[in-house]
């Protein structure tokens, strides 16, 4: 610097101190992105843990475990289902009283399945076991033992078995057991995913190397078609217990179960309600009881009336009245001789089903629609399958017999006609020019969910006379629709008028109608004379049609 010029000697220079707390805060400020990691890290273990859920308990049973009588539902509960009930309460024995079985060298059964329909009370038996048992019961549902970790599924299976040999005797029960017991190798590729380790899990447990011996697995799936094999077979459900829709005794019961504490009028009869909802399961006839209990209490009604329930039957099976949409006369007029025409053919048409209620209402995508009193009944002739077709198609031609026009109202009508006339030829052999037997195979990927694919196996030339058959079908309930309606014109003309004025008709004014009967409708003019001799053509034989008796 003194060569530079610069006198050194001239200048101060102090040196301070560099620690403190600036150096404390620089290091702060540095590990402040790790602090605020760690901090949530522990913030998302701590919810997790209160939760029952941690990284450490994703591999433990999420069942709910019942013991005594928590159910609260017992067999008392369970109406319409006599066989069902007294399989399981074998089971509940087995449990209660395992000397009196194994005594004489039975052995427990191992496992249940329950197979059926949605809500014909698959879950709710499961529940009146667990009332009734008194013994530990375990409740899961298949797509609880998945997550999206790999082996988790597994691990569950493991932690719930270990808790019910811990608890035995007890119940295991499985809901929708479809969703971890489908057919192994049934992806796209055949690969081996998570599900399939937990269903091996499964299987090793209910009936591998060690034996559970008080432990018994009831599952419930509408699926059977899709389980595999290995599960299905003896040592693992031993027993299939299906349920299915109750028939009207069953759907009697049930009403009354669901009816109890509630305030119905005296004047209702259940058995009346139970005949006019073929085909409704158990939870369709709870919605109905509570449906009626609403449609009454909007009403300011202090009792649930007929009127109520035949309402909540329309609003269950097809929707609520659509009173509000707009209709003009000419459509009204329309809709009203085609339900006529649904109607007045199968009255006359022998072996055609009971008319239950016919209204022009609208509800739903329906303008208006007529509904059939049905037994419970297995088996139908080709006769009464015939009168369903010509039943479908009287719509069609009643308007076209009455107006003179060709409406899009019959597209429904033409494809239930259609899918009758079909099954008639390809499943169920009733024509004679075919030989007896079922065409068509159908396929169905797993894989694909329900979708299923039809392979043709029969040669194309039976495949044009299947066709030359379905068209025969059709055509003849077309003929013996028009027929009728012409022959039958003034019930048809009378049937639309009081549809046109009073839009609904029951069951009784509907068949007072038809049989010339006064009816209380005072502006419906009713012929004093009309022969009606629907009786005598149904007691005709059953071949083929007989021409319908004229008026």
């Amino acid at each position: 610097m003194s060569a530079s010029g610069v006198d050194p000697s001239a200048y101060s220079v102090q040196v301070k101190n560099g620690g403190g707390i600036g150096t404390i805060f620089s290091i702060l400020i540095g590990l402040l992105p790790f602090i605020l990691m760690f901090g949530f890290l522990f913030f998302i273990m701590r919810q997790a843990q209160g939760s029952g859920s941690s990284a450490m308990n994703f591999g433990k049973s999420k069942a709910k475990m019942f013991v005594g009588t928590k159910a609260n539902v017992t067999f008392f509960d369970v109406a319409g289902l006599p066989e069902a009930k007294e399989e399981l309460e074998e089971v509940v024995e087995f449990l209660k009283f395992p000397d009196r079985f194994t005594s004489i060298g039975a052995k427990i059964p191992s496992g249940v399945l329950l197979v059926g329909p949605p809500g014909t009370g698959k879950t709710l038996l499961a529940r009146a076991v667990a009332g009734e048992a008194g013994v530990p019961f375990f409740s899961i549902s298949g797509s609880e033992f998945v997550e999206m970790f790999v082996g988790v599924g597994a691990s569950r299976v493991r932690d719930l078995f270990t808790q019910a040999k811990r608890h035995s005797p007890c119940i295991i029960f499985v809901d929708e057991i479809d969703a971890v017991g489908r057919h192994r190798g049934a992806g796209l590729g055949g690969g081996h995913d998570e599900r399939e380790q937990t269903l091996n899990q499964i299987l090793v447990e209910m009936d591998g190397f060690e034996k559970n011996n008080n432990v018994i697995v009831i599952a419930a799936t509408n699926r059977p078609d899709i389980l595999d094999p290995a599960l299905l077979r003896p040592g693992r459900f031993d027993r299939r217990v299906t349920i299915d829709n109750p028939d009207v005794n069953g759907r009697t019961e049930i009403l009354g179960v669901h009816a109890k504490g509630k305030p119905i009028d005296t004047k209702v009869d259940l058995s009346t309600i139970a005949k006019q909802t073929p085909g409704f399961s158990g939870a369709d006839l709870a919605n109905l009881i509570n449906e009626s209990a609403l449609l009454a209490a909007r009403n300011n009604a202090k009792k649930i009336y007929l009127a109520d329930l035949t309402e909540a039957i329309d609003r269950v099976s097809i929707g609520p009245a659509r009173k509000s949409k707009v209709i003009s006369d000419k459509e009204r007029k329309l809709v009203a001789y085609h339900e006529a025409g649904h109607a007045v053919v199968s009255y006359f048409m022998p072996e055609g089903k009971t008319v239950g209620k016919i209204t022009i209402v609208s509800r739903g995508h329906a303008g208006g629609f007529t509904r059939y009193e049905q037994e419970d009944q297995s088996l139908m002739t080709n006769v009464e399958l015939e009168a369903m077709i010509a039943s479908l198609m009287g719509g069609r031609e009643a308007e076209f017999l009455t107006e003179g026009v060709l409406t899009t109202g019959a597209s429904n009508d033409f494809e239930q006609a259609t899918r009758i006339a079909r099954e008639i030829v390809m499943r169920y052999g009733m024509i004679p020019e075919l030989a007896q037997r079922t065409y068509g195979k159908k396929q169905q990927a797993v894989f694909l969910g329900r979708e299923q694919n039809e392979e043709q196996d029969y040669s194309n030339e039976t495949a044009v006379k299947i066709d030359n058959e379905i068209d025969k079908l059709l055509t003849q309930g077309k003929k013996n629709a028009n027929k009728i309606l012409k022959k039958q014109n003034a019930e048809l003309e009378l049937l639309a008028n009081a549809l046109l004025k009073y839009e609904t008709l029951d069951a009784d004014q509907f068949k007072d109608l038809m049989e010339g009967k006064e009816v209380d409708f005072p502006n419906v003019v009713i012929p004093k004379e009309r022969k009606t001799e629907k009786s005598s053509a149904k007691s005709k034989p059953k071949k083929g049609f007989p021409e319908p008796q004229s008026s």
